[in-house]
């Protein structure tokens, strides 16, 4: 089936905003200009710049024009507050086992699919901090196989979902979520830097993607004492 004028134009912008050619904040080349650059009516820059829009890339503004937008504020995706908000405040990431190649943890409330099961599994941990103090216990599994030498590659600025989406053009495109309130056992009480039995949110998430055949499975353990939960992501 022939790819309609402004898909081929929607493709071309997204991959421009994926790769960081327009970011957040910026505006894209007005419809105008789109229209000269590639030799369109202005009826299909409008569609091409509408259908970004309902998928999250863009906010369309009266008399300024098309803004790339931070793509995480119009999922709705739950978590811990403070790492999005946190200007000015020392905020870090680290990493307690990086992106390997590992098991499947199987035991998780969104079990991946038997198709996932069947490939190698890319699993990394990590410890949330703001201003020194741990505030989130993070783990990830992912299958390997859209993903190609994503082992042993750092993370482009730091930002395991800035990755997915420049370097392979993999998008999120929603989530499941299920929350409980569990005691940090030792080991988790020992890296967040509370006593064992202290009450954690976990937060266990199934990441759909753009990719239908990738999923990402998160569970998360998270000192809500300070930082509340909220409906912003943090990238890094």
């Amino acid at each position: 089936m022939k790819e309609t004028r402004y898909k081929k134009l929607q493709k071309i912008l997204k991959e421009q905003i994926q790769q960081g050619k327009f970011n957040i904040g910026e505006y894209l080349p007005s419809e105008n200009e789109l229209c000269s650059s590639h030799k369109i009516t202005r009826t299909t820059a409008r569609k091409a710049l509408d259908e970004l829009m309902k998928e999250g890339f863009i906010v369309r503004q009266q008399g300024k024009g098309s803004m790339v937008r931070e793509r995480r504020e119009s999922l709705g995706l739950l978590n811990v507050k403070g790492f999005s908000e946190a200007v000015g405040h020392d905020v870090k990431t680290i990493f307690l086992q990086k992106p390997a190649i590992r098991t499947w943890n199987l035991d998780l409330t969104y079990r991946p699919t038997s198709e996932e099961i069947e490939t190698n599994c890319i699993h990394f941990e990590r410890l949330r901090c703001v201003n020194n103090v741990p505030i989130t216990l993070e783990n990830n599994w992912l299958s390997a196989k859209y993903i190609p030498d994503f082992v042993g590659q750092d993370f482009i600025d730091g930002s395991f979902f800035k990755t997915l989406s420049q370097r392979y053009l993999i998008e999120i495109t929603g989530s499941e979520q299920e929350l409980r309130a569990l005691p940090a056992d030792e080991y988790i009480s020992n890296l967040l830097q509370i006593k064992a039995g202290f009450p954690l949110l976990q937060i266990t998430i199934k990441f759909m993607t753009s990719n239908p055949s990738l999923n990402i499975y998160s569970q998360l353990y998270c000192n809500t004492t300070k930082y509340p939960i909220g409906n912003s992501y943090f990238l890094k």
